[in-house]
């Protein structure tokens, strides 16, 4: 048997290991792996003090392993009533200053619409929750109108058919609850989100135990300040969704929120995916687009890509701009990172962003680096005055 001498670094002798918890700190309990084990010794915390309690020698096939063994503190933690859970759920949301908030929710597992932030919850065992087996779509809320309703709600039951996701209202159903949401809010700038799922039920990994696809929604409200101004873009090296995925606007956004993180850390908006043949695909949550020097709009395809609805409004209004001859022609198809770094204009296009021009990607300045131009100017008022014609 090894020697304690010879035996990994303990915690207390690892420098990076803080030996004065905070104030606030209560017992650490963590369950013991399921492995064989003889000895004793090492350490305990309670009441953020530390203190020697009991060292496990794990044995391996090809080692000897010394792990500590922290005792369960059951006491430490309160049972809770449901309405003192409520009431803590309630001291939570009303200690989140952020920058959104939170209108009103429709859960089809109650059945109605809630104004209140601490019960805009969904069932643990719900299977989007855990499996991930869910998808969304968002409509703008402008001037008190909702934006394309009907074209995000087409989209978000193809993507509901290809989560293999029933339905549990027909859609005219849907299209009322989503409805009947963003009046209760009262909201007249934000946005609607809601979410098919194959519903609650268990923790397996087939949805067959499911007891019923579920419906939520949620009426939000950016406080943020609408920003206009030109942004930086970088060259994800997060891997593109594979087609089948990224044509779904399915739950499974740990892709996105990646890519989002890596631009980030490089003082960027967004990073820009290519999909497998090395063409440009689309930002993490927006479509990309590009006004070249010969004045005409060019968008990566969407066979590869989600099929923004917002991108395809643009791609509409845009044939007016052909009209007022202020854009020769528009065109949908293969773009490459040259063609689209040499381009005049680049813009993000979404439903949260609006049309967001881009003066730089990588060390690459796009165009004369402006912010505006008076095409992006004339799309920008082309697409607002869409909005104020936009019913429900």
């Amino acid at each position: 048997m090894a020697s304690l001498l010879s035996l990994p670094k303990l915690i207390w002798q690892n420098p990076h290991f803080p030996t004065k918890p905070a104030a606030h700190s209560h017992s650490l309990n963590v369950i013991p792996r399921n492995h064989s084990f003889s000895g004793h010794g090492l350490l305990h915390f309670q009441h953020g003090s530390l203190r020697a309690r009991e060292m496990r020698v794990i044995r391996s096939s090809n080692q000897t392993e010394a792990v500590p063994d922290y005792s369960i503190q059951v006491s430490d933690v309160p049972l809770l009533t449901c309405s003192e859970a409520i009431e803590r759920l309630k001291t939570y949301r009303e200690n989140q200053h952020g920058k959104q908030q939170f209108l009103a929710m429709y859960s089809s597992i109650f059945g109605g619409i809630t104004t209140d932030p601490a019960a805009m919850v969904i069932p643990i065992d719900d299977h989007m929750v855990h499996r991930g087996h869910g998808v969304f779509d968002t409509a703008a809320i402008k001037d008190g109108y909702l934006y394309e309703l009907d074209q995000h709600l087409d989209r978000i039951l193809r993507s509901a058919s290809m989560a293999k996701i029933d339905i549990p209202f027909d859609r005219e159903s849907i299209r009322r609850i989503l409805i009947q949401t963003v009046s209760a809010s009262k909201c007249k700038t934000g946005s609607l989100r809601y979410w098919l799922s194959a519903g609650p039920g268990d923790f397996q990994l087939s949805p067959s135990g499911c007891h019923q696809p579920a419906l939520y929604a949620i009426v939000i409200q950016d406080l943020s300040p609408f920003n206009s101004k030109g942004i930086k873009v970088v060259t994800s090296s997060i891997p593109v969704k594979p087609p089948q995925f990224a044509t779904m606007k399915s739950v499974n956004y740990l892709p996105n929120v990646l890519s989002k993180m890596e631009a980030e850390e490089q003082d960027a908006f967004a990073a820009i995916w290519l999909d497998g043949d090395g063409f440009i695909a689309e930002g993490p949550n927006m479509n990309v687009a590009f006004v070249t020097k010969e004045k005409e709009l060019v968008m990566p395809q969407f066979d590869k890509i989600l099929s923004g609805c917002t991108a395809r409004r643009v791609l509409v209004l845009a044939e007016g701009l052909v009209r007022d001859g202020k854009l020769r022609g528009v065109r949908v198809e293969n773009v490459t990172v040259e063609e689209g770094k040499k381009a005049d204009e680049m813009m993000l296009i979404g439903s949260g962003i609006l049309v967001r021009p881009v003066v730089q990607w990588d060390e690459q300045v796009i165009g004369d680096g402006k912010n505006f131009s008076a095409l992006f100017r004339a799309l920008m008022l082309s697409r607002h005055k869409d909005i104020q014609h936009a019913r429900i």
